[in-house]
């Protein structure tokens, strides 16, 4: 047979297996019609979803399996181990043993990530951050599995799959690659206008952190604490970095993809072996379940934050990340969280994407990792024992002796034995259900636009801009006009203006009407709100020759004693000597660094450095300064400032006395963007 005849008969099995569903009825993989594909099947329109979901359950468990090994999502991370102390004995609120002695550190395994993209895809990328965090109790892990955002695109785990269908890669062209700026992704949310308040999120500086250091968590979800009493509470978990929030400007994150791909891992890691440890509090937001329908919002919503004005969080402990994994398969890639997996004390609410998870998550890890016995790896094994009657499966490691593996038996004297709550077991919160079977969504889920109104609202004008330009970077990246102007025609149900200047940007036609009346703002989710210290910021330090490298050695302690970190930039590598005789190595050349890899710009300069010098300096400060960042100047480097133009700006320091440069310029470091700058 020839090669062509090979071909025509390939050609001709792909056809038999190509299906056209477009026009027809949706159906199960077994055949069966569906008649509802928006909601869960659940106990009451606010109940708990129902086991006998087989249409929910067939959907999830084919995403859950669609890509083999890497995870579905969130496949591009980056972990390292800690430890966890609470500050207070939190017995009034919940019986979890970790969360009651403020003398047990209990140890734990944090992995950030991104959403979108795949294992060997770049951190800076405009996208939501995993942030989760697993705590080997004494009673067994207990996993808080979150984001840096603290609402999601949907409201129903059925919706899931679609979610993350249309926001990888299209199928046709397998394009883009970790970016939700094209046509699905934003048909998907123009046609699910649950996802709006997520979007405004999504659009936001959140989205691209400066540093997982730097940047919140948040567990999304409504849980329950339970106290030994058994009185429950609603709740939900905050992570608040001590180093406050921070993030990167749109063109930098898009420059430092080129230029490190894996800047946000390295950040962390290097962090982490200089002794500069991350610090996060864990807060908690806490609701009586007598006032679940106080507010104008449903507690149960994942689409809907508590506002910090109206439900205060209470910091009750303390994270630090202290040592690197020693092997990142075996303890980042192998690593399996479960919002599942709780401790006494720790319950689920009816929140139906968190209802969803409760079974997608162990589905996951049965391709993921390889068959039941992931629990066995050592990074997922608990440090307190755990016995049961569970045997086999593939990658057992466990030696089980005995010839008993059953409940209830006699040779074994019916060991081992369910633990009474008394004595440790879990115990559900036996909350009251009732209701009809039904697919449907409480109507108190219908809002999906006042919280992402709040959320503008809440914005300073530099935030505002920049959700601004992301809408009209993301909508004019996407093809089909009509996407475009669906999501224009949504914003205006959230803001008149902002939909306005987005239409006028992409090129479709601006709404004349809409709007919104809510005026409800809250300043906590302003990033303006954060704690600024200089802390552990890096900047570059442009030497050139004949310096004086007294004054340097000098400004540059007095900027280490307030944590400020800096790398000496050079034409070439080896020692440079200041005219003084006092030498520094240089760790970086204008080949290997690039502006956009630091927090901040020293321009030192020299009395004799070639034009390539002065040149590549030029292009460091011009481009520091159109993202806003920092910029000192001693020496020579003072004239080149004022040469450019730049000197005078916000956030651009000079001064001849060196003590009183450090304060100011290191002032200006720990304020890490100066937006009120004119941008030249």
């Amino acid at each position: 047979m020839t090669n062509k005849n090979h071909e025509n008969e390939k050609n001709e099995q792909l056809e038999q297996h190509k299906v056209d569903d477009h026009g027809k009825d949706m159906t199960t993989n077994q055949g069966t019609k569906v008649s509802e594909d928006e909601f869960s099947l659940k106990a009451g329109a606010r109940g708990p979803t129902l086991m006998e979901d087989f249409h929910f359950r067939e959907k999830m468990t084919h995403f859950d399996h669609e890509r083999i090994p890497e995870r579905a999502v969130h496949a591009r991370g980056y972990a390292a181990h800690g430890e966890f102390e609470v500050y207070e004995s939190m017995k009034e609120l919940t019986s979890a043993h970790f969360l009651q002695d403020p003398s047990v550190k209990t140890p734990v395994f944090v992995r950030f990530s991104t959403v979108a993209g795949s294992k060997g895809s770049s951190e800076t990328v405009r996208d939501v951050r995993g942030f989760s965090t697993k705590f080997y109790t004494q009673e067994g892990n207990f996993d808080l599995v979150g984001n840096n955002i603290p609402v999601f695109f949907i409201q129903d785990a059925i919706k899931f799959p679609d979610l993350v269908h249309a926001l990888k890669p299209e199928p046709h062209n397998g394009m883009p690659q970790a970016a939700s700026a094209h046509d699905t992704f934003w048909d998907f949310i123009a046609n699910n206008q649950e996802s709006a308040h997520m979007a405004m999120w999504a659009m936001s500086d959140r989205s691209i952190p400066r540093s997982f250091r730097m940047m919140e968590g948040f567990g999304v979800h409504t849980f329950r604490f339970v106290n030994e009493e058994g009185k429950a509470r609603f709740i939900k978990f905050h992570w608040k970095p001590k180093l406050g929030v921070h993030s990167l400007v749109w063109d930098e994150a898009q420059k430092i993809s080129g230029k490190d791909a894996d800047f946000h891992r390295g950040d962390l890691y290097m962090a982490i072996e200089n002794g500069d440890y991350p610090e996060w509090e864990l807060g908690v937001q806490v609701i009586e379940e007598e006032d679940e329908f106080k507010f104008d919002f449903d507690v149960l919503d994942p689409t809907k934050v508590w506002p910090e004005e109206e439900v205060p969080v209470k910091i009750i402990g303390k994270m630090t990340l202290n040592r690197n994994v020693d092997n990142v398969f075996a303890e980042t890639e192998q690593v399996a969280f479960h919002p599942g997996h709780v401790v006494p004390g720790i319950d689920f609410s009816n929140d139906p994407l968190l209802q969803g998870r409760l079974f997608s998550y162990t589905d996951t890890q049965l391709t993921r990792l390889g068959g039941p016995n992931f629990h066995e790896l050592p990074i997922n094994k608990p440090v307190c024992p755990f016995h049961n009657n569970q045997r086999d499966g593939m990658h057992r490691q466990t030696i089980n002796r005995g010839q008993v593996a059953y409940h209830k038996n006699s040779l074994a004297q019916n060991t081992p034995t369910p633990a009474a709550p008394e004595a440790g077991g879990y115990k559900h919160y036996e909350e009251k259900v009732e209701g009809r079977k039904v697919r449907s969504r409480s109507e108190s889920f219908k809002d999906h636009f006042s919280q992402a109104t709040m959320f503008w609202n809440s914005m300073s004008e530099p935030e505002k801009g920049h959700i601004t330009q992301a809408f009209s970077f993301e909508l004019g990246k996407v093809g089909d006009e009509s996407v475009r102007q669906q999501v224009v025609d949504m914003l205006a149900n959230i803001n008149l203006s902002l939909a306005q200047e987005v239409a006028n940007n992409i090129g479709v036609k601006s709404p004349e009407e809409g709007g919104s009346n809510v005026t409800k703002s809250s300043p906590a989710l302003s990033q303006m709100q954060s704690n600024y210290k200089p802390d552990t910021r890096k900047i570059a330090v442009l030497v050139g020759e004949d310096f004086d490298g007294g004054e340097l050695e000098q400004i540059l302690e007095s900027l280490k004693s307030d944590g400020i970190q800096s790398a000496i930039i050079g034409e070439t590598f080896g020692e440079q000597k200041g005219k003084d005789g006092k030498s520094f190595e240089v760790q970086h050349t204008f080949l290997t660094a690039d502006s956009v890899l630091f927090d901040g710009i020293f321009v030192v300069g020299g009395e004799s450095v070639s034009k390539k010098f002065r040149s590549d300096a030029n292009a460091f400060m011009h481009e520091a300064f159109s993202h806003f960042k920092p910029i000192g100047a001693s020496q020579k480097g003072t004239e080149w400032l004022k040469e450019e133009g730049l000197a005078g700006h916000a956030g651009v320091i000079t001064g001849e006395d060196s003590t009183q440069f450090a304060k100011e310029f290191s002032k200006a470091i720990a304020a890490h963007r100066h937006w009120d700058r004119q941008i030249l």
